[in-house]
C-alpha cells in the first residue's frame, strides 16, 4: 500500500514597523531654536526657546514663560492619551527645563498640546443672535430613517453632547388623546413621550455649551393638548426658561444674554394675533378659521407648508399645510386670556412664506421674527431674491430644513444657505454622510459653543441697500500652504488585519477646500507602501477669495487595487481658526467620533 505524505507549511506574518523619526522640518526648527546641552551632549531646548518657537513659527500670541512652562510639565506627566505612545522611547534631557529633541517631537505631535485650532470661545457674543450661525438640528427624536425609525431622546442627548443648539421636536396626539407623543407623523416611526425628551434636553442642554439653546417643535395637537404641554415646558424647565417682556422685540438678545436658557420659538396663538389685528386694523376678519396648528406653544415648524410643489407625488401625504392636518374642535377653554399666556412663552416669533417669495423676505424696522424654507425653496430665493436673503439675515433669522424625498436622513449641501447668512441650516444629525462632516468641522469653530459668528461682509449694507453679492466673482484674498508630513496612531486603533490581511496598509491622504465655488479643490498625496507609519511629506497651495467661510476637509485612505479603498479617518477644520505652524490633527471615524491615537502631523502657513 502506497503511504501518502502531508508537509504542513506555517507562515509568521512580519509587518514593517518604522522608527518614528521626525520630519527634517522639526529638526530644523530644533536647531534653530535649541539654546543648550543635555547631559547625553546632544542640544536642547530651554524654556525661553520653547516660548520663542512658539511666538516666532507658531504665531502663538499672549504666551509668557509661566505658560510654557505648565506645557512642559504637561507633556513629561502625559498619558497615552496625550500622545506619548508616538515615541518608542522618551530621552529626557538631564534638566527639567530643557526639552530633547524626542521630547519636541513627542509636543509637537500631541493633539491636547499642539492642536490645529482653539478649543475656547474667542469670538464677541454679545451682538443679537441674528449675527451667528447657529448649530441646528432637524427632526431630532428619529434614531435613523425619515420613514420607519425609532423615535427616542437618545438622539436628542448626543446631538446635545455635541454641541446642537436647536433641538426640533414633532408634537402629535397618543393614541387615547389624552397625552403627547414625539413622532414622524403620518410615517411608520415609533412614538416617544414628550415628557421624555423634555427632561433629558433639561439635563444635557448645556453640556458641550453655555450658550442658548431652542427648542423648536412642529405642532399638530388640540387646544387642550397644547395648554398641557405649555405647563410641561414651564415645569420642566423652571428658571432655565427664558420668557420675554411684553413688547415687540426690535432685536434679538445676544447669546451672552441668554447664557444656560432656553429659548422658546413659535407662531404666535391665533387669537392672540387676531385680538392684536382688531386693536390695531378694526374688524379685520381672519382669512383662515381653522387654522389650529397656528395656536402652538413653542415653535411650528411648517415645513409642508414651505415645499415646492415640484416634489415628488410620494411626498404629497406628508407635506400638506398644517392648517389641513386633522384637528378636533376648539376648545372653549382655549381663549385669548390663555393664548396671551403663550405668547409670553415666545422669544422668536416664527413663520412661513405667505404670498410672493419676496414678500415674506421683507423686513419690517419694528419688529424681529424667524422664516422657514425648505431646500428647495431656498435656492429659488437665492437665485431670484440674493439681496432680499442677505438684507432679511441682517436682522432676522432664517431657518433652512432638507426636502421630504430626503427618506434616509441625508442631508443637502450647506454653503449656498451660510453664504446667503442664513442661521439655522437643520441637518439630520443621525446621518453620517459628507455634508454632515462639513457640517460638524464648521461648528469646531468658536470653541465648538454652537454659535459662530458671521463674516463681516454678510452684515454690511450701503447708503442704497447694497449688500453682499455671493454671484460676483471676487479677487484671492489669502492662499492656504498645506503640508502633509505624517501620520501614526493606526496600528493602536486597528487590528492588523483590518486593512490587509498579509501586509501592512497602503495609505494616502486627501486634502481640499470646500467653500465658495471658486475655492473648492481636491487634492491628494502619494500612496506609501507597506506601512503603519506613512510620510508623506508633501505640501499643497489653496488660493481662497471667501477664506471666511472655507473649510479645510483631510481624509486618509487605504489603497486597495481590486477593492473600494478601505476609511483610515477623516477630518474637517474651519479655515478661518487653523493655527499656522506644524500642528497635530487628531482624525474622527466616519460617525465623527474622534479616535484615541490616530493623527496626522501637519504644517499651516497663510500667504
Amino acid at each position: 500500500m502506497a503511504t501518502s505524505t502531508y508537509n504542513c507549511f506555517c507562515f509568521t506574518r512580519k509587518f514593517k514597523m518604522g522608527e518614528v523619526q521626525p520630519p527634517d522640518d522639526v529638526r530644523r526648527v530644533f536647531e534653530t531654536y535649541a539654546d543648550g546641552v543635555g547631559g547625553g551632549g546632544g542640544p536642547t531646548i530651554s524654556a525661553e526657546g520653547l516660548r520663542r518657537f512658539l511666538v516666532e513659527s507658531q504665531a502663538e500670541k499672549g504666551i509668557g514663560s509661566a505658560e510654557v512652562t505648565a506645557l512642559m510639565d504637561k507633556l513629561r506627566g502625559a498619558d497615552g492619551g496625550g500622545g506619548k505612545h508616538y515615541l518608542e522611547k522618551i530621552v529626557k534631557p538631564s534638566s527639567s527645563g530643557f526639552f530633547s529633541i524626542e521630547e519636541f517631537y513627542h509636543f509637537l505631535f500631541s493633539p491636547d498640546l499642539n492642536p490645529p485650532i482653539k478649543h475656547q470661545v474667542h469670538q464677541d457674543m454679545t451682538l443679537p443672535i441674528s449675527h451667528y450661525y447657529v448649530f441646528t438640528g432637524h427632526n431630532s427624536y428619529l434614531t435613523g430613517n425619515q420613514l420607519s425609525s425609532d423615535c427616542s431622546d437618545i438622539p436628542i442627548i448626543k446631538a446635545l453632547q455635541r454641541g446642537v443648539r436647536v433641538i426640533e421636536l414633532d408634537m402629535w396626539p397618543n393614541s387615547t388623546k389624552d397625552n403627547v407623543d414625539i413622532l414622524h407623523g403620518r410615517t411608520l416611526t415609533s412614538p416617544v413621550e414628550i415628557i421624555k425628551c423634555l427632561r433629558s434636553i433639561k439635563e444635557y442642554a448645556f453640556c458641550a455649551s453655555p450658550y442658548p439653546l431652542i427648542i423648536t417643535l412642529e405642532d399638530h395637537l388640540t387646544p387642550n393638548l397644547q395648554a398641557k404641554v405649555a405647563e410641561m415646558i414651564k415645569e420642566t424647565f423652571g428658571d432655565m426658561l427664558y420668557i420675554p417682556g411684553d413688547e415687540p422685540m426690535k432685536e434679538f438678545p445676544s447669546p451672552d444674554d441668554l447664557k444656560n436658557r432656553i429659548i422658546i420659538s413659535t407662531k404666535p396663538p391665533k387669537e392672540y394675533l387676531e385680538s392684536n389685528e382688531a386693536k390695531a386694523n378694526g374688524s379685520r376678519k381672519s382669512s383662515n378659521s381653522n387654522a389650529s396648528a397656528e395656536r402652538i406653544l413653542v415653535e411650528v415648524v411648517d415645513e409642508a407648508g414651505a415645499k415646492d410643489l415640484s416634489d415628488c407625488k410620494s411626498e404629497a401625504s406628508n407635506d400638506k399645510d398644517e392648517d389641513e392636518s386633522e384637528e378636533e374642535e376648539d376648545d372653549p377653554k382655549f381663549g385669548k386670556d390663555t393664548a396671551n399666556q403663550y405668547r409670553k412663552l415666545i422669544t422668536i416669533q416664527a413663520g412661513k412664506p405667505k404670498g410672493q417669495l419676496k414678500d415674506a423676505l421683507r423686513v419690517d424696522p419694528t419688529c424681529v421674527r424667524r422664516l422657514s424654507l425648505s431646500e428647495q425653496k431656498l435656492t429659488k430665493a437665492c437665485t431670484l431674491h440674493s439681496a432680499d436673503v442677505i438684507r432679511f439675515t441682517q436682522r432676522n433669522l432664517l431657518r433652512v430644513f432638507p426636502k421630504g424625498t430626503r427618506v434616509r436622513s441625508s442631508n443637502y449641501k450647506p454653503m449656498l444657505a451660510w453664504t446667503h447668512g442664513a442661521q439655522m441650516v437643520a441637518f439630520n444629525m443621525q446621518g453620517h454622510g459628507k455634508q454632515l462632516r462639513l457640517m460638524q468641522g464648521f461648528f469646531k469653530a468658536n470653541g465648538g459653543c454652537g454659535y459662530v459668528r458671521k463674516p463681516n461682509f454678510l452684515m454690511k449694507m450701503g447708503e442704497n441697500g447694497e449688500v453682499f453679492d455671493p454671484s460676483v466673482p471676487l479677487p484671492v484674498k489669502q492662499t492656504l500652504k498645506v503640508k502633509v508630513y505624517m501620520g501614526d496612531g493606526w496600528r493602536m486603533d486597528f487590528s492588523k488585519t483590518h486593512f490587509d490581511t498579509y501586509s501592512p496598509p497602503d495609505f494616502y491622504t486627501k486634502v481640499g477646500i470646500e467653500g465658495v465655488p471658486a475655492d473648492t479643490l481636491k487634492m491628494k498625496t502619494k500612496v506609501i507602501e507597506d506601512d503603519w507609519i506613512p510620510v508623506w511629506d508633501e505640501e499643497f497651495s489653496f488660493p481662497l477669495t471667501v477664506p471666511e467661510l472655507a473649510l479645510l476637509r483631510i481624509e486618509v485612505k487605504e489603497y486597495d487595487i481590486s477593492e473600494k479603498h478601505d476609511f483610515g479617518g477623516q477630518t474637517c477644520l474651519p479655515v478661518s481658526e487653523l493655527r499656522p505652524g506644524i500642528r497635530a490633527v487628531p482624525l474622527f471615524d466616519k460617525k465623527g467620533t474622534m479616535y484615541k491615537s490616530v493623527r496626522l502631523l501637519m504644517h499651516f502657513k497663510f500667504v
